[in-house]
């Protein structure tokens, strides 16, 4: 099928020596799907660092590499495996995609690969990003929290079908939902305002230097992740063929770079070091849907005879 597209000649759309010469007798009547060429050295680049990322973690205190993998079985983060590491490996193969169509960008395949995939993949940091506040809350005390710290991963994860369907909309509603809910939370607990009294449950965590660090961690990626869906937002608005999308300097900055230092901070940044118990001297062990805080040992203005 014959498709009317803008004249773009051989030299003008920068392919590489050997793609020109392949292409120098075919008539350009085929789509040139993302409006300019995906750069090799970016694809190349993007491709080093999400593997980097997805592959090792640097753990602070010891300044040493493991996979993720090893992380998430050694501090229980079974969480992080279908969600960043879930991110990191869409991301890869979304930039490979990204790799094969700077070699021949008329290809249909590795464009909707590279779509699919890379619209896809940030959702799972939000996901993350849901299963951490709650994580959170159960350590400094789910009393202030409008959502039990277990609903807010069954929430996030029950609507798979939805972050499907609706992408990029979907994950602008989910990440305002979560500031909000963060937002909220946090006031609560700073002014003492509990929203219910749950017997077990009334006790008020401190927040040490180890978590400390963990919130500025998931605030930053917070803050990376929203600035790729507003730059994507714009992008479904202005329509594939709009200006927005047909910047390839735009990709890379608002979408390519967020992601990787989104994944990066959640490396240097990692829960199992961060979110610890320091009552009871070990890291948490807490299921993100099943398990609530096991303990209310902690200093508690509702209940002193808890502390």
């Amino acid at each position: 099928m014959n498709m009317t597209l803008p004249q773009y000649s051989i030299k003008s759309i920068g392919l590489s020596p050997s793609t020109n010469l392949r292409l120098s007798g075919i008539q350009l009547e085929h789509r040139l799907w993302y409006n300019y060429v995906p750069s090799e050295s970016a694809s190349i680049a993007f491709l080093v660092l999400f593997g980097l990322s997805t592959c090792a973690s640097l753990l602070t205190a010891e300044f040493r590499e493991v996979i993720h993998t090893i992380q998430a079985s050694y501090f229980r983060m079974w969480f992080l495996l279908p969600t960043a590491v879930l991110c990191g490996f869409l991301e890869i193969v979304g930039w490979s995609a990204r790799l094969w169509s700077s070699q021949d960008p008329f290809l249909k395949e590795p464009f909707l690969i590279q779509v699919s995939t890379l619209i896809f993949a940030p959702t799972m940091l939000v996901a993350a990003n849901f299963i951490l506040l709650g994580r959170v809350i159960s350590l400094l005390g789910p009393q202030y929290s409008r959502l039990r710290p277990k609903l807010y991963a069954i929430i996030f994860l029950s609507s798979g079908l939805h972050i499907i369907l609706c992408g990029v909309l979907f994950q602008l509603v989910a990440i305002t939902t979560y500031c909000a809910l963060a937002m909220e939370f946090f006031i609560r607990y700073t002014r003492g305002w509990p929203i219910r009294h749950v017997p077990g449950e009334d006790y008020r965590g401190k927040v040490d230097i180890p978590l400390k660090r963990m919130l500025y961690a998931m605030s930053v990626m917070t803050g990376f992740i929203f600035l790729r869906i507003t730059y994507r937002t714009a992008e479904v608005l202005d329509g594939f063929q709009g200006k927005v999308s047909s910047n390839q300097s735009l990709f890379i900055v608002f979408d390519a770079t967020m992601i990787t230092l989104a994944m990066v901070t959640l490396n240097i940044f990692y829960p199992g070091d961060l979110l610890q118990n320091p009552q009871l001297g070990h890291h948490h062990d807490l299921d993100p849907i099943s398990s609530q805080a096991s303990s209310n040992k902690f200093n508690d203005p509702v209940n002193p005879a808890a502390a």
